[in-house]
């Protein structure tokens, strides 16, 4: 038993059963024990590799997007770049090298972070830039804005509820065997109220009560003051299934067996985070669609001039880990957010 374990057993036998956000946001971002706290989580190193530790070309072609959208809208003057949840910094290091070619775009670049462990790595990835660290998208400065959240709403705390005859019951962590999951007794959840119709006796839906506040902090900027969001990460259009899931030393685990030592994600509702934006946003794009509408396969084919051997294989492998729809290509899906008076985003539809 891990010592989060202990920590959140006592809490439990104290108190009652406790949410599966609660259990989330103690695993992941306890200050002494939690998983984000204590390690650098990314890279074959890690836990998980995210698509700009595969290769440089999604970074680029993700600030050369921004870019584009900055410039279809007149080029707006003090404009701000930032990330949320921005890993080691690699990401922001690919868009500003993509960015730098855009003549006139000097954005200031803001970051996103609750781990100062992660914030010592972006600082050294990022030191040949000036940088600036806030706790939440709410402390990002009234500016337009251009923004990338990549894998960052799979890892918000979720609630899990499933229908019951009449009403929902919550899934709730519990102590039994170890750590376990309960149910509550059935009742109504005004959350859920328009779930009725599409959901049978049994059925598991998630929902994320942190997703919509970082949305329209995010959507309230853009519409207000110019710039554009690409928001990437793996789910669908709409939350149906127990989605939540562990993952360590690259391999799935149980979330309940050693909290605090491993990675836990949720799909993400991309029909929520859509209705919770006060701005245009574009349709839900696979990333492989996307990344080829923004021209990877170019990139590629330039890259690729200059490698043989290992370095040019890796690179190909690369390639089709980001686009093929039975790897990361269909898995993850992009929605865009812009202006309601402005072009829509470089590679999506709206």
């Amino acid at each position: 038993m891990t010592d989060l374990a202990r920590l959140i057993t006592r809490q439990i036998l104290e108190t009652g059963p406790m949410s599966l956000a609660e259990y989330m946001q103690l695993c992941l971002l306890h200050p002494e024990h939690g998983y984000y706290a204590t390690r650098d989580p990314f890279g074959t190193s890690g836990d998980f590799v995210t698509a700009p530790e595969i290769s440089q070309m999604f970074g680029e072609l993700m600030g050369l997007a921004l870019g584009q959208s900055w410039i279809d809208q007149g080029r707006p003057s003090d404009v701000v770049l930032a990330e949320l949840g921005p890993g080691r910094g690699t990401l922001m290091r690919d868009m500003c090298r993509a960015m730098s070619q855009i003549d006139g775009l000097e954005p200031k670049i803001f970051l996103v972070e609750a781990s100062d462990t992660l914030k010592e790595i972006q600082a050294e990835t990022l030191k040949n830039h000036d940088v600036t660290w806030v706790e939440n998208a709410d402390a990002l400065p009234n500016a337009p804005l251009l923004l990338i959240a990549n894998e960052f709403f799979d890892a918000l705390p979720i609630r899990q509820y499933e229908r019951a005859a009449k009403g929902w019951s919550e899934r709730r962590v519990s102590v039994g065997d170890g750590l376990q999951l309960g149910l509550t007794e059935p009742r109504q959840v005004e959350a859920l109220a328009g779930r009725l119709a599409d959901t049978k006796t049994g059925d598991v839906v998630e929902i994320c009560p942190e997703a919509a506040p970082i949305v329209q902090a995010i959507s309230n900027r853009i519409d207000t003051h110019g710039g554009g969001a690409i928001l990437i990460d793996y789910g669908d259009w709409r939350s149906l299934g127990d989605t939540f899931q562990a993952v360590k030393d690259h391999t799935s685990v149980s979330p309940f067996d050693v909290p605090g030592t491993a990675d836990l994600t949720a799909h993400v509702d991309f029909e929520a985070l859509s209705r919770a934006a006060n701005c245009a946003v574009s349709q839900m794009t696979p990333q492989g669609v996307l990344l080829e509408r923004l021209g990877i396969v170019q990139r590629a084919q330039i890259l690729a001039r200059s490698l043989e051997g290992d370095a040019l294989e890796n690179h190909i492998a690369a390639f089709e880990r980001l686009t093929h729809p039975s790897k990361m290509g269909n898995l993850f899906k992009a929605i865009a957010l812009t202006p309601r008076s402005a072009p829509e985003m470089p590679g999506f539809v709206y």
